[in-house]
């Protein structure tokens, strides 16, 4: 149950502990396991990254640590309150921005935040003047009045966060935030996010298709692959696993990758590459002097490239050598069915 105290998360290390956590589904007749026993702590300030591919438990996982879905088996406790026997504990202490919005598009903005807050017990006048200053500090401000479907989609993804934040949760979940906006507005929206945790000190649990925003907004990543965490760390730390430098070849004809995959693997101290599609993707100490190297390799066999890179790991690398699969390649891969692990 949760603590006594009106603010529990003032006085909590962890916003959220679980042990074990796991979901079984049934399917056609068939068990599937789609989390098979995640262990993870996130500690209050907070903001940590949550990604797995398509399919490896990221969506279940979260369905479940916001009571939208219940445990299989396993403990967790979210915002001070256990995540079995008071979830209305929970949902009272947590913001949840979905993937898809949550905003009626032909409702007013001011009113779709106002509603929201009125759910949490919060009088009008209070959840007026709250979402009024959200709406200034994240950048909505002369919007008030505005439908939702006359917005951009930097604007819409704001106001998402706004209805997620107005009734002060310490601890908010944000779905694939920046999906579908272009490079400025995912830029400004990072700001923003970042300024939960440095201005009210909220904890952020967020997943992401974007490496790159993984990076820069993440004070620590989990890794979810077959329905368990698989690695842990600060960006730093993650990407230190990967030794050397990484080489990325292109091939014109998918049928001679194979052929590429043996020269890149005949490189001196080069580890075992990878054939992805039409990409190989090898680790080698020393990148420059293997790039060029290769290239001779490859003129002799005469194979025909479209592309050749040296560069030093990124966090895909990390998640490519953790899980045999590329998280951007994942992200462009089929939606999986409501229900199922995603």
């Amino acid at each position: 149950m949760c603590s006594t105290l009106s603010y529990p998360w003032q006085m909590l290390a962890l916003v959220i502990h679980a042990r074990g956590l796991a979901r079984t589904f049934r399917k056609r007749k068939q068990e599937v396991h789609a989390v098979v026993g995640v262990d993870l702590d996130v500690e209050a300030g907070e903001i940590v990254g949550f990604l797995g591919a398509n399919g490896a438990g990221k969506t279940t996982t979260l369905r479940m640590l916001t009571t939208l879905l219940e445990p299989t088996a396993g403990t967790a406790s979210v915002a001070g309150c256990d995540l079995r026997t008071d979830p209305v504990g929970v949902r009272r202490r947590i913001g949840y921005v979905s993937q898809s919005g949550s905003t009626a598009p032909e409702a007013r903005a001011g009113e779709e935040v106002v509603d929201h807050a009125r759910l949490y017990g919060m009088s009008t006048g209070e959840a007026t003047e709250r979402g009024q200053q959200l709406f200034r500090e994240l950048d909505l401000d002369g919007l008030w009045k505005r439908q939702p479907k006359t917005l951009s989609g930097g604007q819409r993804r704001r106001l998402d966060i706004v209805v997620g934040l107005v009734h002060v949760p310490q601890l908010v979940f944000l779905d694939e935030p920046t999906t579908g906006l272009d490079p400025q507005a995912r830029a400004n929206l990072w700001t923003h996010i970042r300024s939960l945790r440095e201005e009210r000190g909220t904890t952020v649990f967020l997943t992401t298709h974007y490496l790159d925003e993984a990076d820069a907004l993440c004070d620590r990543i989990l890794v979810i692959d077959h329905g368990a965490i698989v690695a842990s760390g600060t960006p730093d730390e993650l990407k230190s696993q990967v030794g050397g430098d990484v080489l990325t070849v292109t091939v014109a004809e998918p049928a001679q990758a194979p052929e590429v995959a043996r020269l890149v693997s005949a490189l001196p101290g080069a580890e075992a590459p990878q054939v992805i599609d039409d990409r190989v993707v090898g680790r080698v100490p020393h990148g420059g002097a293997a790039l060029v190297e290769l290239v001779r390799g490859l003129d002799r066999a005469g194979i025909a490239i479209s592309g050749i890179e040296s560069r030093r790991p990124s966090l895909d690398d990390v998640f490519l050598g953790l899980t045999g699969r590329s998280l951007r390649d994942s992200a462009e891969g089929p939606a999986v069915p409501a229900g199922v692990a995603g």
